[in-house]
């Protein structure tokens, strides 16, 4: 749900700005500043308790600081820095800050793995010069040596971005699949450097909430939230591929039955 939707609801509904505050606990002059549009990056939490109230509870994300994290701004790092890290602990490097990565969920494998999988036959079947890749794969994203991310799965259509040790530069097309330890780092610090680094379309799939946030950074509107029922077309394409939600959802639906 996009914040031109929720003005949109917010007419419909009849809702004053009081009364969106107090039924999402959102303070009025946040409320206020939000659908004025003078808040552009609202954060997080903020949205997801205003979906709440004026939509379905689907986690919109967008800017928030890196220090809400808990992570050490003692030094900056820098590559040097991310090559001595042992290979047996997985590490993000942003703006010169290490992030540790938890080992994925069996959820998160089996869907990145299905999609990497439906990408690449796409390709092979002969659809363009446009590559998929899937974790783990070095992102020298900004193609400095203060950043270096492993995105779950990207498609580089430019194969001069690939080199022997990584990519670099920015994918043209990039999926996270969220995960309790990774959720804000991808849905808020690595959002805006895919966003400013030039990806052009950005997957977030939360496995919680069964839904994709969809931002494709060459429209106007972003992010669009589909959920497991969607066939989502790949942006990047023009002809018409799309991956269906209904098939990722029965390829992991045990794990869903057992929780």
């Amino acid at each position: 749900m996009t914040i031109k939707e929720m003005k949109e609801r917010k007419r419909e509904l009849g809702y004053t700005y009081a009364r969106i505050a107090e039924l999402s606990g959102v303070p009025l002059g946040t409320v206020q500043k939000i659908f004025s549009g003078a808040t552009a990056s609202p954060r997080y939490d903020t949205l997801i308790e205003l979906e709440k109230v004026l939509g379905t509870p689907d986690p919109v994300s967008v800017s928030e600081s890196q220090t809400s994290y808990g992570v050490s701004r003692q030094r900056t790092y820098t590559l040097e820095d991310y090559y001595r890290v042992p290979e047996e602990r997985r590490v993000e490097l942003i703006d010169g800050v290490i992030y540790d990565m938890s080992s994925p969920s069996s959820f998160h494998q089996l869907v990145a793995g299905l999609i990497y999988t439906k990408l690449l036959t796409h390709v092979l079947d002969g659809k363009g010069q446009c590559l998929p890749m899937i974790a783990p794969i070095d992102v020298q994203l900004d193609r400095d040596n203060r950043t270096m991310v492993q995105p779950d799965v990207v498609v580089v259509c430019d194969r001069d971005k690939i080199i022997e040790h990584c990519i670099y530069g920015a994918p043209d097309f990039v999926i996270e699949v969220l995960s309790r330890s990774s959720a804000k780092r991808d849905s808020v610090i690595k959002l805006n450097k895919y966003l400013s680094a030039g990806v052009r379309e950005y997957w977030l799939i939360d496995p919680d909430r069964q839904k994709v946030l969809v931002y494709h950074f060459e429209k106007e509107e972003y992010p669009i939230i589909h959920s497991f029922d969607a066939q989502i077309p790949v942006g990047i394409w023009d002809d018409g591929f799309a991956i269906d939600f209904r098939e990722v959802y029965e390829h992991v639906r045990f794990l869903y039955e057992r929780s």
